[in-house]
């Protein structure tokens, strides 16, 4: 057990220190890596196991991913960007998927939020009332 809160408090500190004006450098992360693949700490791949599931979870924070039941046009897909970028930071990547499922409207997943406006969610909470 006390490896691994050892192995968790070192890759958290290997990701503080991952990061250039705030956002994640790749060149650090490389550093990063290769410092510990040489020096080889105690439990040295519970850090890099850890290193790496923070670091996945620190991209999905800039991920969204945009679902709509049909493909959506330029212009209304730009504004969408636009809003996300303006709210969690300019570094945001997106990507558009069609999900007929939905219904209409549209879903946005961006790390672990849910912007969820689509008519099949409206739907289900409806029925959840009754």
């Amino acid at each position: 057990m006390r490896g691994t809160r050892e192995a968790r408090r070192l890759s958290r500190r290997l990701l503080r220190q991952s990061f250039s004006d705030g956002k994640l450098d790749k060149q650090k992360v490389t550093q990063m890596v290769q410092t510990v693949i040489n020096e080889k700490p105690r439990h040295y791949l519970e850090v890099l196991k850890d290193y790496q599931r923070l670091l996945r979870l620190e991209v999905e924070k800039r991920h969204a991913v945009i679902e709509s039941a049909t493909p959506l046009n330029r212009s209304l897909g730009d504004q969408i960007v636009n809003a996300l970028r303006a709210r969690y930071g300019d570094d945001v990547t997106t990507e558009f998927r069609t999900n007929p499922e939905l219904l209409g409207g549209l879903r946005i997943k961006i790390g672990n939020n849910v912007l969820d406006g689509s008519v099949r969610n409206r739907i289900n909470r409806l029925q959840e009332k009754f």
